[in-house]
């Protein structure tokens, strides 16, 4: 089989493609072809080698994926040959609350992701589709959709008459765009691109912002809503924007930490988060269960992932350089 492994050192000149022996399944697991793939920020950031330096190599990057089904260890009653599965993130967190032991597992680093032809995977470690959902569809949720779904449902209890901030328009927080409306609340998005802005709009957003051209764009945020500030901010800019969703945010407002897309340090004044009474939570996917009650919110709202565009499989390092160049609206998929 073909797969994609990081050799030697980091680097996008070090992703090659490489044969592979057929892997089998062992007892409680399943072999499993790959139909398609979803990239994130993270599985760029792996590859450069800024997310784990540590990490050993070779690798087989990217988390999310989805295929069929097509052998099945002994043991195994989850899933059936023939079924239709995704990746889970984390494939030791079943359920509760995460911990070490549960983020051992995660696929893409430290273990072998799924940018293969073909996986073995523990049976607990795979999921059924929602059923109207294409296989690239599909592949956009292990990650980006559960990530935006913890942050709006699982842990940010959003609820209708919120108003929930979304950065840009990457998979998490297009994603948390949709959910967001999905639980009846209000959203103002922000990006530097006047264009995607129109798209925001389109899909429902009640406000956005160009933060290009409003570099203090949190005390617009605040003025748009008349001084009381937003509920909820998806923050994927990291320390770059860190200091705006702070003066964005209600008293008593969440903002969920997801990304680090301009920057992982900065200096922080502690004392808005205490005035405010906010809470900082930073966001890691979430758990299998997660992802079942998630998908069954998809299905229920009949909700489709934006997907910007596909690449075929021998187009992967082109893919990464598009997703890099922060050029996409959605997800940025692999088609096998």
């Amino acid at each position: 089989m073909k797969a994609y492994e990081i050799q030697g050192s980091f680097g996008m000149e070090n992703l090659k493609c490489v044969e592979r022996t057929d892997p089998a399944p062992g007892h409680g697991q399943v072999l499993v072809r790959m139909k398609a793939v979803s990239l994130n920020y993270r599985d760029l950031m792996m590859v450069r080698g800024h997310y784990n330096p540590r990490q050993p190599l070779p690798l087989v990057p990217c988390s999310d994926g989805v295929g069929e089904v097509v052998a099945v260890g002994e043991g195994v009653q989850r899933v059936g040959v023939g079924d239709r599965v995704a990746t889970v993130f984390s494939q030791t967190w079943i359920s509760g609350r995460p911990t070490a032991e549960k983020l051992s597992g995660t696929l893409g680093g430290p273990i072998d992701g799924t940018l293969s032809e073909m996986m073995v995977l523990d049976a607990e470690g795979v999921i059924p589709l929602p059923k109207d959902l294409s296989d690239v569809e599909g592949a956009t949720l292990p990650c980006a959709a559960l990530t935006a779904w913890s942050a709006m449902a699982e842990l940010g209890d959003v609820s209708a008459g919120d108003t929930v901030l979304v950065q840009g328009t990457g998979g998490v927080s297009i994603f948390a765009l949709q959910f967001a409306l999905v639980l009846g609340a209000r959203v103002i998005a922000t990006s530097s691109n006047d264009a995607k802005l129109d798209r925001l709009r389109s899909m429902g957003a009640w406000a956005t912002v160009n933060y290009a051209d409003d570099p203090q764009w949190g005390k617009t945020v605040r003025r748009m809503t008349d001084g009381r500030g937003v509920d909820h901010i998806v923050e994927v800019g990291g320390a770059g924007t860190l200091a705006q969703s702070l003066k964005a945010a209600a008293v008593g407002g969440t903002i969920s930490v997801i990304g680090v897309l301009s920057g992982i340090s900065s200096e922080f004044n502690i004392i808005p988060l205490l005035m405010q009474h906010l809470k900082l939570q930073g966001i890691l996917v979430g758990s299998r269960e997660g992802f079942e009650r998630m998908n069954r919110a998809i299905e229920g709202h009949e909700l489709k992932p934006v997907i910007d565009r596909v690449f075929d499989f021998d187009d992967v390092p082109e893919a990464f350089a598009y997703m890099a160049s922060g050029a996409h609206f959605g997800k940025v998929c692999i088609g096998y």
